[in-house]
């Protein structure tokens, strides 16, 4: 059972040890005046307990635990370790932690940490946030250790976790150094508590009720007072000195003697302690000091000897440095510092014996299920060998784990020469050197497959110089390099290389792979897509979701569903789309609530439908439903789609400042993933400068991205292309140099028949669109009708409103010019209601200014006057910090004002509140 001061809950034994907090032994010095320092800190996000070794963290936190129960606040305990630091497993371990006391949350994270590509940690987190919102009571988490964490991504990651921490839950962090977290914002807004080495050390009193009344020394008060200077108050160094006088004759000679660097006296009190040990406890101590946990059958098999449970439980009696892990004192481990100190001594004196001991432990853990345990120990035995077999044999379940550092570094520790005889390991490797190292990880390729071809040329099995521990593995070995060559193409920008490998895997690997034939599939579909062959790229997602969804994991399902619909909006199939999305919320809905984070991709989907179809409430509607589920538009994969979305909402009310603040957030938040970018924000950007008739602006992009009217076209550049016509249109119409527009419509024509061979019909209506305005700016009326008239027989269909009314009042008496002629009479009718509700490009111009305010910038001034701090502007309009300095900055040039006090009186003056 794993224990916690809530309630317990089925567990394996690893977690039983992780999630155990510490038995509270009823002799421990009373300390009220920390556990209020907790009490009150519990109000707060952050308890920071931050002290050197031996000055009684966990102690006093155990305690805290179990009086904090006392009074019903249930509390989470997890003991951190070196080999924590892999994020997957770093979360895994805390929702584990968060299970004991709740148990109904975190079984959608888990899920999402256990799929075949999880999304970034950041989205787990948002869907485990938003089911520990929905818990009723408070509850605390203790992170004890927590400076075994050296990892930027967990330290980033907790940092995400304050930031967005539910007020029911309180964050308690054990460390010997301060972690690099958000520490003087949180201590700023007083959301941090901050227990300190001169807060933890014993005072003179505590100092007295230990020595004399838990440790039974008797000393007087000025011996207790000599002890308590020499160490400070340091718990550690009094427990050493207590138990190196136990016995002892000449107290107050050894008091008196007790000085000198602290360092040096830590040394020697150790030495006391060890010496003073029967000689079988001090053989057993330094043979299992190499144990991170230790148990009496682990024990057992390190030494060779048969009492190692009646050993543990003698040294726990003897108060000698043992942390009990499990409520059944099953598993213990020693203090972190003494364990340092009998490691050292274990090295010094029998530095031969060591890897036999690790080898012992190794062998103990691979038989009772502990398999990254015994890779450790096999690594530090240095049999690497052993260690290489066990790789192989766990590399599939690693890679489905997603735990890729971890493996990696594993592997990093092996000699060179064994993947040179390893042909399954060798294809392991390559695969997790990717996309960090392509070099190293063609290299590996190239060995396994040099191993492949030796082998299948010979008939009998393969000799020595092929080493094979999983024969299943060397088997499908075939599909899986075919795998990893697809992705290494991917790396390199050779779709075709995509292609032919991926179509190899599939050829090669049996029906029942379905995580190798799902990302087969996928990597097609990626490759097509990219490509531009949208209904290919759409069938080999089909078939590479359906195979993933025979993986269980329902993660996979949402996101494919959201890639599918993307596809069908580029072919133009809007209601195609939509009827998508709408099934997979529905299942999303099925699945209970919180609902998968991969829902608020959806919903984002959604909102770019409701806005093709001109309905600017539904689309604020699905944006507002992305937030709920995704926290404020951290989506899944696709984080800086909320931004776009958004800003292309206000592009439609005419804010064009507030639209390009909202595209210089999404830049900001966009991570690159395997998925083509075939509308880059920098594109869109470019297009609201034309509309802003910031030309130059607009040219400089252009030149930047080194477009030409004489490009080869590619689909992925396509987005950026049409953008360069409309650039070269927006040029003719402030020049009226000729070359531009004529530029602009061959580009288009080229443009136009490469999206119809590619059957991207929401290109071809837009391009049809561009090319009647280009004829419409030389006056050119009846060229721009042709045009325009088989833009609107396209997009009636699919109802594509958005594409013409964003074009404003030249789109407007065009279309009223095609109405006029009777075409596409009830469609065009809807679109000129369209342009009749739809508003211009805001502005401010007030009074009494040499330079107009934007009206973003007016936006800015009202909520810096209403009080407003910057980061609350910032997140009230869901832009950057620097975005809103930046407004502030400018608003206040243009005013003439330095401070806040003056903007007021200014803003007044122009009579902008």
């Amino acid at each position: 059972m794993i224990g916690s001061s809530g309630q317990s809950s089925a567990a394996s034994p690893l977690l039983e040890t992780k999630c155990y907090i510490p038995r509270r032994r009823p002799t421990l010095v009373p300390r009220p005046r920390l556990m209020d320092r907790l009490d009150r800190g519990a109000e707060g996000k952050l308890t920071l307990v931050s002290a050197p070794a031996g000055f009684g963290k966990t102690t006093l936190l155990a305690e805290w635990a179990g009086a904090v129960a006392a009074g019903r606040q249930p509390t989470a305990w997890l003991s951190l370790y070196q080999s924590d630091n892999n994020p997957a497993i770093f979360w895994a371990y805390v929702i584990a932690a968060l299970r004991t006391v709740r148990p109904e949350v975190g079984e959608s994270a888990l899920s999402l940490l256990r799929s075949p590509q999880p999304p970034p940690i950041e989205l787990v987190l948002t869907g485990l946030i938003n089911e520990i919102n929905a818990v009723q009571n408070n509850f605390a988490l203790i992170l004890d250790d927590y400076h075994m964490i050296e990892a930027e991504p967990v330290h980033s990651a907790v940092a995400f976790l304050l930031d967005h921490l539910p007020p029911q839950m309180h964050l308690v962090l054990a460390t010997r150094a301060d972690p690099p977290l958000p520490l003087a914002r949180l201590r700023g807004r007083g959301e941090l508590t901050e227990l300190r080495a001169s807060d933890l050390r014993f005072t003179p009193d505590e100092a007295v009720a230990f020595l004399n009344e838990v440790m039974g020394l008797g000393l007087s008060g000025a011996e207790v007072a000599a002890l308590e200077t020499r160490t400070e108050g340091w718990i550690a160094g009094l427990q050493l000195a207590a138990l190196s006088m136990q016995g002892r004759d000449d107290v107050s000679g050894f008091i008196r003697a007790f000085a000198g660097d602290n360092r040096y006296i830590v040394d020697y009190l150790v030495e006391e302690v060890l010496q003073r040990q029967p000689q079988h406890a001090r053989s057993f101590l330094l043979q299992t000091s190499i144990l991170d946990r230790l148990s009496g059958p682990l024990c057992d098999a390190v030494t060779g000897r048969q009492d190692g449970r009646a050993l543990l439980e003698a040294l726990e009696h003897g108060n000698l440095f043992l942390v009990p892990l499990d409520d059944k004192r099953h598993w213990f481990r020693y203090h972190h510092l003494f364990a340092d100190v009998l490691r050292a001594h274990a090295t010094e004196a029998h530095p031969d014996y060591i890897p036999t001991l690790h080898r012992r432990a190794s062998e103990w853990c691979e038989r009772n299920g502990l398999p990254a345990e015994a890779v450790r120990h096999a690594l530090a035995a240095r049999d690497f060998e052993r260690a290489a077999d066990l790789l192989e044999l766990e590399g599939r379940a690693i890679l489905t784990g997603r735990q890729d550092d971890t493996f990696l570094r594993w592997l990093q520790a092996l000699p060179d020469e064994l993947f040179r005889v390893r042909p399954v390991l060798g294809v392991y490797y390559a695969l997790v050197l990717l996309p960090s190292d392509l070099k190293a990880a063609e290299a590996r390729l190239r060995d396994a497959e040099r191993l492949l071809d030796a082998t299948s040329e010979r008939t009998e099995a393969p000799s020595v110089e092929t080493v094979v521990v999983d024969a299943e593995a060397f088997q499908s070995l075939p599909g899986t390099i075919a795998i990893v060559r697809a992705y290494l193409a991917g790396a390199l920008g050779d779709v075709p290389g995509i292609v032919g490998h991926a179509r190899r895997a599939l050829d090669l690997l049996s029906e029942g792979d379905h995580l190798w034939r799902g990302a087969a599939g996928a990597l097609l579909g990626l490759a097509y897509w990219t490509s531009g062959d949208l209904e290919a790229a759409y069938q080999s997602f089909v078939e590479g979701w359906a195979s993933l969804r025979m993986t269980g994991e329902s993660s996979n399902e949402l996101s494919g569903a959201f890639l599918l619909a993307n596809i069908r909006t580029a072919q133009g199939r809007l209601h195609e789309a939509a009827r998508i999305y709408e099934q997979a919320l529905k299942l999303a809905a099925g699945l209970g609530e919180p609902r998968p984070p991969a829902t608020a991709d959806l919903y984002v989907g959604l909102s770019e439908l409701c806005l093709e179809h001109h309905d600017l409430e539904g689309a604020l509607w699905c944006l507002q439903r992305s937030r709920d589920v995704g926290e404020h538009g951290g989506m899944p994969e696709h984080r800086h789609r909320w931004y776009v979305a958004m800003a292309r909402i206000q592009e439609a009310r005419g804010d064009l400042e507030r639209a390009l603040d909202l595209l210089d957030e999404a830049e900001r938040r966009y991570i690159r993933s395997p998925d083509p970018e075939v509308r880059p924000v920098a594109a869109a950007k470019a297009r609201i400068w034309v509309r802003q008739g910031r030309l130059a602006e607009a040219l400089g992009w252009a030149r930047e991205r080194g477009l030409s009217v004489d490009d080869d076209l590619s689909y992925l550049r396509e987005f950026e292309h049409i953008t360069l016509a409309r650039v070269l249109i927006a040029r003719y119409k402030r020049d009226r140099v000729e070359s531009s527009v004529q530029e602009a419509i061959g580009l288009l024509e080229r443009l136009r028949n490469a999206a119809e061979e590619g059957g991207r019909m929401g290109s071809v209506i837009e391009v049809l669109a561009l090319q009647a305005l280009a004829h419409a700016v030389q006056g050119d009326i009846a060229g721009a009708l042709a045009p325009l008239e088989r833009a609107l027989t396209l997009a009636e269909p699919e109802d594509c409103a958005r594409v013409f009314v964003d074009e404003w009042e030249a789109m407007r008496d065009l279309v009223r010019h095609a109405a006029a002629q009777g075409v596409a009479s009830s469609y065009t009718q809807r679109l000129l209601s369209a342009f009749d509700n739809a508003p211009g490009p805001a502005s401010a111009h007030p009074a009494g200014l040499t330079e107009p305010l934007t009206a973003r910038e007016v936006e800015v001034v009202r909520l810096v006057v209403a009080g407003m701090r910057n980061q609350e502007i910032a997140d009230h309009l869901f832009i950057s910090l620097s975005t809103v300095k930046r407004h502030i900055a400018n608003a206040y040039g243009k005013l003439g004002v330095s401070h806040r006090t003056e903007a007021i009186v200014r803003a007044n003056e122009l009579d902008l509140l």
